[in-house]
């Protein structure tokens, strides 16, 4: 089998620096440029992803597809994906509720075979080494570990089991995303009172712990518009699990008091609090 030929779907900042690691062993790597912003495109042309015009060019020609997305766009992506009968071998690595999975894997079979993945880490960029941890047939489970041998994304395998991956994916998440959000609100809350420093020199003494890293507030400011979703989707997973989702439910609606910062780098910590006490 020779290289294979790669379609990322939706190259944000994971998914276009994740695309450009799969270049290393794939023949290319392509991207739609149908209904995307011209953010996307320069994304795309600063990784040397290679443009097509539509979908269904991207599908034809692609062994592999990876789709990373926003986790609300993922199910709606792989209906699209299952209309097309794409039959290669696709890779749902969106941060979604294991369940979600299993659907979107049966709506893609028996045509396509699917794999179940999930990105733990930043964006393989600047020295950063991301895990993909993969779930699902052998075969398929070991051509993605192919495709990434030698480049910055590690990947692990969990399992033939469609929703391991994922899963663990949003066990991580719900803990370190809720986790920020809490320092937020604690520094918040300090804050109001005029003992902030206090507080942060109370958790200095106790290393890491995240309220040590107050400066971390604005980067969730800026990422709360994925992180909220993700929250959604993990609290979904406590639910079906038959434990208390409303923990999440809650840290993803105080995220969305930020959603109309997002991704903007040049925030600071007291724009940060000050968006979050103004409901």
């Amino acid at each position: 089998m020779g290289k294979p030929t790669v379609g990322i779907l939706h190259p944000g900042s994971m998914g276009a620096a994740v695309a450009a690691c799969a270049a290393t062993n794939a023949t290319a790597v392509l991207w739609c440029e149908a209904e995307r912003s011209p953010e996307s495109a320069a994304r795309a042309a600063q990784f040397g992803l290679t443009p097509v015009t539509t979908l269904s060019e991207l599908l034809n020609r692609s062994d592999i597809v990876i789709s990373l997305c926003p986790p609300a766009a993922a199910e709606d992506l792989a209906r699209d994906i299952a209309g097309h009968r794409f039959d290669g071998l696709y890779v749902e690595a969106n941060a979604i509720n294991p369940e979600r999975a299993q659907r979107i894997t049966a709506l893609l079979e028996p045509d396509a075979t699917v794999v179940d993945g999930g990105v733990v880490g930043s964006p393989p960029v600047r020295g950063k080494t991301p895990t993909l941890y993969l779930s699902g047939p052998a075969a398929a489970t070991e051509r993605i570990e192919t495709l990434f041998a030698s480049t910055a994304v590690q990947s692990a395998v969990l399992g033939t089991e469609v929703g391991k991956a994922s899963a663990l994916k949003l066990a991580y998440a719900s803990f370190q995303k809720t986790s920020r959000v809490l320092v937020a609100l604690a520094v918040g809350m300090a804050r109001g009172h005029g003992v902030d420093q206090e507080l942060i020199e109370v958790a200095s003494r106790r290393t890491g712990s995240y309220l040590s890293e107050p400066e971390y507030v604005a980067k969730t400011a800026a990422r709360a518009w994925r992180w909220g979703p993700e929250l959604e989707e993990a609290a979904d997973a406590l639910a079906a699990a038959g434990l208390p989702p409303e923990m999440l439910r809650a840290a993803a609606s105080t995220l969305a008091r930020w959603h109309d910062v997002k991704d903007d780098s040049e925030l600071t910590l007291t724009d940060a609090l000050d968006r979050l006490a103004q409901p």
